[in-house]
């Protein structure tokens, strides 16, 4: 039997958000060379362009602290790319979320929660 696999839904971690999404949203760009993107990835801003890129455990940059998530499907693989992001006064689904490959255990993965509650971003 053949398994088939199904990709996130844009929005699909969403557990509740302010003023029917006006409130928590806004368009972002997302930095060329970040690739590829799900719904759900959890996000930094680079602090000297102000563009969003996949937020790693650590960096020098600013993206090392998380500020977003990403909602739709995105592909900033050659060339920045507007979306949409969640940014503030919302609750989303821990299962739903997307990581940068260095955030690869539990300890670090609460600490980006805590980067997001301090942007009003629950993380249930």
């Amino acid at each position: 039997m053949t398994v088939l696999h199904e990709s996130p839904h844009d929005g699909n971690f969403i557990l509740s958000e302010d003023a029917e999404g006006r409130l928590s949203r806004d368009t972002i760009v997302i930095a060329s060379g970040a690739g590829k993107l799900l719904p759900g990835t959890v996000l930094g801003r680079v602090t000297a362009s102000g563009k969003f890129a996949p937020s790693p455990e650590t960096a020098a940059d600013g993206s090392e602290t998380a500020s977003a998530i990403l909602i739709g499907h995105v592909d900033a693989t050659d060339a920045d790319a507007v979306a949409v992001g969640l940014m503030r006064h919302a609750e989303v689904n821990r299962f739903g979320l997307i990581y940068h490959a260095s955030v690869d255990d539990d300890p670090k993965k609460s600490a980006k929660w805590d980067q997001l509650r301090a942007v009003g971003i629950v993380v249930r």
